[in-house]
């Protein structure tokens, strides 16, 4: 009893230095003109954006050439890195879930969830995949259809084409983003530390996370972050752009484009300044709702059946060849790998900051075990369902029209899905209800436009600010407009060509993040087995309390 004693009383002297580090983090903040920063996070991320940019204004041609030298390498020299980090990612949550670390409840246990089901998956689903569901729903399947990746060459069928978008969509992301909200929301509800990436590291460097090297980490994943949301920006914009084009046609240009991302980012920062509860968790809620209205009118104005067995059979598919998609590493044809699997596991892992920081905001209440499969196994099984309902009735389509679908998808990717619904087999007030349809996506783009981009405000805010939860107005709109300006920048300078070379910068910025999460991994479950002897223990104690107060009143 007395060993036990001593390790409560440890516990409790644990928050009274927590409280100590944490103003010596937050003494270091600037909070002048309704600012509250973290300088070296804050400057040292903006002006790598910043110099960035002004390289890229100034000589495009040049930064296309260095950043496409830098992709080339990164892809031919490390790309083992992103593929065997991905994996090991899945092994690790899983692992965590399944074991008796599973059982531990974020913020303690007599935490309960904040939000109920729906509205967790809504908010997580909107921030973790959004616009790209919408914007390579037809694309990516046609691609892998009619272009047959080099793990099937000798299989160019249908459901190959779903099973490989499968693995891009799936349990792969959905891992990178459990591992680090996982951490994140651990540490700071059950070990009282900032909500911040440095805090995940404090079972290896204690108090030194708090210095330059915390710095360095936050500094990254902001830079990670915001590189990463000005890519889908730029890329949800094109679509909106190519919507209203599509539907009044007023033309497609980097010009009308930058108004757009200028209206959008105004109502992106009301939602911010309205806060979670108010803002992104009715935006998000309105998401899952309008999302799945218009893939059951899909799916129902589709080829159904066509669908449902394509699903199926994709879906068996990947589950059966997981373990070959996992770890299969293209040894002379690299162009596929580094256009497609490397590309999106280094996107994932340069959205992980944002999107896991965002979960963890979301998760306190919830116990390891469904946090982990609530957020890889849901939005897996609806990305896959999305995927095979869109992907699924553009392969019908094209097959139909001798090919025609594809060729739009090889010359104008964001204008694919417009085309499809065009193609489409609509009876009874055709054109009307082909108007609604196109207006519905345009409008469904813009709210995960605005959901994407006031949750990262509100997470590159917590970061540049050392974890504090309460931060400024001013502060919150500050990064959500210059989140905004960026895309817009990079849509100036360069159009197509400027995000692309933005492309780059995510493999670019994703590879030092990957191996971040690797170490990330085992602070981890450093972190929680350490807490999960500490809730027994005060179980015990609290049962052996009882059994004395029961002895003391017979």
């Amino acid at each position: 009893m007395e060993k036990k004693d001593k390790n409560i009383e440890k516990e409790e002297t644990l928050e009274a230095s927590r409280e100590k580090i944490d103003k010596q983090l937050f003494s270091r903040n600037i909070t002048k003109y309704g600012f509250d920063l973290n300088p070296a996070v804050s400057f040292s991320a903006g002006l790598i954006i910043i110099v960035f940019s002004l390289f890229a204004l100034l000589n495009l041609e040049l930064a296309n050439e260095y950043v496409n030298i830098i992709n080339d390498y990164i892809v031919t020299s490390f790309d083992w890195i992103f593929i065997l980090s991905s994996s090991f990612y899945i092994v690790i949550c899983l692992y965590i879930a399944f074991s008796r670390l599973g059982n531990v409840r974020i913020g303690g246990i007599y935490s309960e969830p904040e939000f109920s089901n729906f509205a967790w998956y809504s908010m997580l689903i909107s921030a973790g995949m959004g616009i790209g569901l919408i914007f390579w729903a037809v694309g990516e399947p046609l691609f892998h259809f009619e272009i047959a990746p080099p793990i099937f060459e000798s299989m160019h069928e249908k459901h190959t084409s779903l099973a490989t978008t499968f693995f891009h969509w799936g349990l792969h992301p959905w891992a990178i983003y459990a591992l680090i909200a996982l951490a994140l929301s651990f540490f700071s509800y059950n070990r009282n530390l900032p909500l911040s990436i440095r805090s995940v590291f404090y079972p290896f460097f204690k108090e030194r996370v708090y210095g330059t090297l915390g710095d360095v980490i936050d500094g990254l994943a902001v830079l990670s972050t915001l590189i990463g949301l000005a890519t889908s920006l730029g890329l949800g914009t094109q679509q909106i752009n190519s919507g209203l084009d599509y539907m009044l046609g007023i033309g497609f240009n980097e010009y009308i484009q930058v108004a757009l991302i200028i209206i959008i980012t105004l109502f992106a920062t009301a939602s911010v300044l309205a806060g979670i509860d108010k803002g992104v968790k009715f935006l998000a809620g309105l998401n899952m709702r309008l999302a799945a209205i218009l893939m059951i009118i899909i799916l129902l104005l589709g080829p159904t059946g066509f669908i449902l067995r394509l699903f199926s059979n994709s879906l068996g598919l990947y589950l059966n060849g997981i373990v070959e998609y996992s770890f299969f590493i293209a040894v002379e044809e690299t162009a596929w790998q580094g256009d497609w699997s490397i590309f999106y596991l280094a996107w994932w892992i340069s959205w992980s900051p944002f999107v896991g920081m965002f979960i963890a905001r979301i998760s306190k209440g919830r116990t390891i075990r469904e946090l982990v499969l609530g957020v890889m196994v849901v939005p897996s099984l609806l990305s896959f369902l999305w995927m095979s309902v869109f992907g699924g009735t553009a392969i019908f389509i094209n097959e139909q029209g001798a090919g025609g679908l594809f060729e739009v998808v090889e010359n104008d990717v964001p204008v694919a899905l417009f085309e499809m619904i065009n193609l489409l087999n609509i009876p009874l007030l055709s054109e009307i209800f082909r108007v609604l349809l196109f207006i519905l996506v345009t409008f469904l783009v813009v709210v995960y436009f605005i959901t994407s981009s006031d949750s990262g405000s509100l997470v590159v805010n917590k970061i540049t600010s050392g974890g504090k939860m309460d931060t400024p107005a001013k502060q919150r709109a500050f990064w959500a407009i210059l989140e905004g300006i960026v895309a817009a920048v990079l849509l100036l300078i360069g159009g197509e060509k400027a995000l692309l070379a933005l492309q780059t910068a995510v493999i670019s910025t994703g590879l030092p993040f990957a191996v971040v999460l690797v170490a990330m991994a085992f602070a981890l479950i450093k972190g929680i087995e350490e807490t999960r002897k500490r809730q027994k223990r005060k179980r015990d104690r609290r049962k052996f309390e009882k059994l004395i107060e029961m002895h003391e009143n017979e």
